[in-house]
């Protein structure tokens, strides 16, 4: 079932018009927010209790596969590529850093997360999902709409970005689905800025240098360490 909510999703990829390409417009609004409005992070809110380490997993996805400064080709890029991806599910956020996405100077897009159907029987917590959503929609409208106040300090701007992904249920077949858009939307913005979205040169780096630096934490042997990784060495073995 997670597999068929997968490739229905890469059908619809596969063969879908542009303008209803879902990975593809998401794809293209990534590099719109990225490069046309120099957004350096976008926020993820799941409002399900169950999707709470999804801002990790696209974490892992996004930064991972789009995190490069060069082409396919090994040159410098002359703009931007994958935003800072973070997050916690929404009802944890609302009570930390959403004060910040509603009055902060920074201009954070937010990528709401919802699930139409509680996956609980109704009678076990009742009316606890129907909050959980009008929470998700408050959110969602308070950052468009935001709200005057000509004493400035409960002024709102508004306009700011977000988008609202809304499941009918969260099922294997849903969840597959969902990750493979995601997928399919890295590697859309990954084309258009060019770059190898399949390598990750930069994760190899650190594990070469842990392999050289692992016999030296029972040696101490510091010799041809810059400085800084020198003293840390010896830090650790006092």
């Amino acid at each position: 079932e997670f597999l068929a909510g997968a490739h229905a999703m890469d059908e619809h990829f596969r063969t879908a018009s542009l303008e209803r390409n879902l990975p593809v417009r998401l794809g293209l609004l990534d590099v719109w927010y990225r490069n046309f409005h120099g957004f350096a992070s976008r926020s993820i809110a799941p409002y399900s209790s169950a999707l709470r380490r999804w801002p990790a997993y696209l974490q892992q996805l996004e930064m991972e596969s789009n995190g490069k400064r060069v082409d396919m080709d090994g040159q410098v890029l002359p703009f931007q590529t994958a935003p800072v991806l973070w997050g916690e599910p929404g009802t944890n956020g609302q009570h930390a850093y959403f004060q910040m996405l509603h009055q902060g100077t920074t201009v954070v897009p937010v990528e709401f997360v919802a699930v139409k159907q509680a996956a609980h029987a109704p009678h076990d917590l009742p009316g606890h999902h129907q909050k959980l959503l009008a929470n998700a929609l408050a959110q969602a409208q308070a950052l468009m709409r935001g709200k005057p106040d000509a004493a400035g300090h409960q002024d709102f701007p508004g306009n700011r970005p977000s988008t609202f992904l809304l499941l009918e249920q969260l099922t294997p077949a849903s969840l597959g689905a969902l990750i493979a858009l995601q997928e399919h939307r890295v590697f859309v913005s990954g084309a258009i800025w060019g770059i190898n979205s399949f390598d990750q040169w930069g994760v190899e780096l650190g594990k070469v240098l842990a392999r050289e630096i692992e016999p030296r934490l029972q040696s101490g042997d510091v010799s041809g360490l810059d400085a800084s990784t020198a003293g840390l060495l010896g830090k650790l073995r006092q």
